[in-house]
């Protein structure tokens, strides 16, 4: 079985690297801890402070018929300020060895926190190389709303999904979305597996053992949580756009029927939001297709969202490509601002039927005040329970308010300012942002500079009212 070795970074580009470092730190340096934790108003101790994460490089080998899982990430960071340690989340997994710069660096565990001292405190400024190698069965973790994440075995393989936290089950990294970093992953599996993850396939490797190394490569940055790696007996097929958008989708055999026309809308519903959205931000596009019942929802991963089973209605496709523009390449800066993400992919549904001849958005959205459930079912659901802006608990994040209040806080501006200016505020709130990060305080600022309206009444009483709406 394969798998890098600690001796990796002696590499001649890695030495380079490491003598420009030296030369720049001019003598000794004083640092402090990195924070463990960043505070998140939902998930305090997820992320780490003191540093940011430029590139991940991970390398895993997958053995579906025992589980195990041997990984070794390679992790370019920056220090934000002189670090004597810094903290990765990590969940569970044994950690065989941490190098800092290609030196042996001291560590230990508590929890979910791997802290890392590395031989010398790095100066703030400096971009430093961590390369952590580690190993045993990875498993998933229940969120606050009882649903599964994490790394998640299926019938023949596994998933990777990582919405919220469940990343750090089986890789170590500064696992919050305000971290957004560039990845390679490199998956290792057996013969007569497929494995699919982020972005653009760069090489698939037959070794002399006869297991297949699949090596992805994104190049724009990426939130962890948005990370995947899928092993399995998957059917691949390619194609692109009309655009030239690449696409890769991987299905497992029995989903192929049943999956066959929602995906065949994909290359249509991508050139769709380019429309209505501004250019695709992603070089790649797809769907990952798991087998019925992996999970018990969809996730906008990446490129290439993951369906447990086949998606069963246009819908649900669309907004999971709808969040590839709000979500991922438009990320939240806390988790508190999740509405920034389901709010739009719920209100792309919505524009996408009034654009193909379905249900208006107003009239969707007087569907929702009058619980009109033949128009859209979720009318009579909590939607208008607490503000979307505004959560009562992590286990709220992903609530009805949060989708359909998100989706109507948008209507009521498209209301207020008319379609050619709301169109405008957001195409220009993608690109604005395209490939960071933004917070709700970033969006109402900005909404209001764009259409030069006062929108106080729509913040008030939509975005941030405790009192229903309707």
């Amino acid at each position: 079985m394969e798998h890098r070795a600690l001796s990796r970074l002696a590499a001649p580009a890695v030495a380079a690297l490491l003598a420009l470092t030296t030369a720049c730190t001019g003598g000794t340096v004083h640092g402090r801890p990195g924070a463990s934790g960043l505070r998140d108003p939902y998930f305090p101790k997820a992320g780490n402070g003191g540093y940011q994460v430029e590139h991940y490089e991970l390398d895993l080998d997958y053995d579906p018929g025992d589980g195990l899982l041997h990984g070794t990430a390679v992790i370019t960071s920056r220090a934000e300020q002189g670090l004597s340690s810094f903290n990765l989340d990590l969940s569970g997994l044994k950690v065989e060895g941490v190098t800092v710069q290609g030196a042996g660096a001291r560590y230990n565990r508590t929890g979910n926190e791997l802290t890392v001292r590395p031989a010398e405190d790095l100066e703030k400024g400096e971009v430093f190389v961590t390369e952590v190698d580690y190993s045993g069965r990875p498993k998933a973790l229940t969120d606050a709303d009882g649903a599964k994440e994490g790394w998640i075995t299926t019938e023949d393989g596994a998933v990777g999904v990582g919405e919220p936290v469940g990343s750090m089950t089986w890789f170590p990294g500064n696992h919050h979305p305000s971290d957004k970093a560039t990845y390679d992953i490199t998956i290792t599996v057996p013969k007569g597996y497929e494995a699919v993850s982020n972005g653009e396939l760069r090489a698939r490797t037959t070794q002399a053992d006869g297991r297949t190394a699949f090596a992805w490569h994104s190049p724009e940055p990426m939130a962890s949580y948005l990370a995947t790696a899928v092993v399995g007996k998957y059917r691949v097929a390619t194609g692109r756009t009309p655009s030239g958008v690449a696409l890769y989708d991987a299905v497992a055999p029995g989903e192929a029927a049943a999956s066959a026309g929602d995906l065949a809308r994909v290359p249509e519903m991508v050139e769709w939001g380019a429309g209505r959205f501004g250019p695709y931000p992603f070089s790649t596009a797809g769907a990952i297709v798991l087998p019925a019942g992996t999970l018990a929802y969809a996730l906008e991963t990446q490129t290439r969202p993951v369906f447990s089973g086949a998606p069963g209605s246009e819908d649900l496709v669309l907004h999971e490509l709808a969040h590839q523009w709000f979500g991922n390449s438009v990320s939240p800066k806390s988790w508190k601002d999740m509405w920034l993400n389901e709010g739009f992919a719920t209100y792309a549904e919505w524009l996408w039927a009034e654009d193909h001849g379905g249900v208006s958005a107003q009239k969707r959205f007087e569907a929702f005040l009058a619980g009109d459930t033949e128009v859209d079912e979720g009318a009579d659901s909590d939607w208008d329970a607490f503000p979307p802006a505004a959560p009562p608990g992590p286990e709220h994040i992903s609530g009805n308010p949060v989708y359909f209040r998100g989706a109507m806080v948008l209507h009521r501006i498209r209301q207020e300012v008319g379609d050619e200016k709301f169109f405008a505020l957001v195409r220009g709130w993608a690109a604005e942002h395209r490939h960071g990060n933004a917070s709700t305080a970033d969006f109402t600022a900005y909404a209001e500079r764009q259409t030069g309206h006062d929108l106080k009444k729509v913040w008030d009483v939509w975005l941030y009212g405790k009192d229903s709406p309707r």
